[in-house]
């Protein structure tokens, strides 16, 4: 489907190109986001006589869009999800996930704008590029976790994953430990119990 853009788009052009997208794309981001209109002739003369005002609307956009991102760029969102003690995920965080935290951070954000190539699978924390407008773009830091002190842990800086880890090698190594101590006594017991009357026969025998 051939489209006139009426803004920039990140990787397909800049407002007044013509382009050629899929059928899906135009209908359901493009066309619905006043991002384009089809490339009639009529739609081609209507973008000429409105470029002026497209332009300066692009402007107030842009504008807006970069005052939204100076209140998000670089903060931390928590999302709390069940997990193994691997770290992975039972479900996933996708990008209407964090649409949702982002909005309810404050600044109104689509899934859309959410550029995300794969949803999240993984606790941690999680660097995600925000598309607030074709010109304005924001990182912000996806914490995935399973507790909130956990969060604030991984926030800290710790692998709450290789700690954990940690702390189950010094679990079983104690739990080793033990057991060695446990077996190591009962030999002592056993041979103890074995010295005690061979030291009788041997007293038996001077005896007589």
């Amino acid at each position: 489907m051939k489209l006139v853009l009426l803004e920039r788009v990140e990787n397909l052009g800049a407002m007044g190109d013509v382009v050629t997208v899929r059928p899906g794309f135009a209908r359901n981001y493009l066309l619905p986001q006043e991002k384009a209109l089809r490339a009639t002739e009529a739609n081609l003369a209507r973008f000429e006589a409105e470029r002026d005002a497209l332009e300066k609307r692009n402007a107030e956009r842009a504008s807006a869009a970069a005052t939204d991102g100076e209140k998000i760029d670089g903060e931390s969102f928590v999302i709390i999800r069940q997990a193994g003690e691997s770290g992975q995920l039972y479900g996933s965080v996708t990008s209407r996930d964090i649409a949702e935290i982002v909005t309810e951070g404050g600044v109104s954000v689509s899934r859309g704008q959410v550029a995300i190539n794969a949803p999240i699978k993984t606790l941690g924390l999680h660097e995600v590029r925000i598309r607030l407008h074709a010109d304005v773009s924001v990182n912000v830091s996806i914490n995935v976790a399973r507790s909130e002190d956990e969060a604030e842990r991984q926030a800290a800086g710790e692998d709450v994953i290789a700690s954990a880890a940690d702390e189950d090698r010094a679990i079983a190594d104690a739990q080793a430990a033990e057991l060695f101590e446990a077996g190591q006594d009962r030999e002592d017991e056993e041979f103890g119990g074995e010295a005690a009357p061979a030291a009788e026969d041997a007293s038996g025998e001077d005896e007589a």
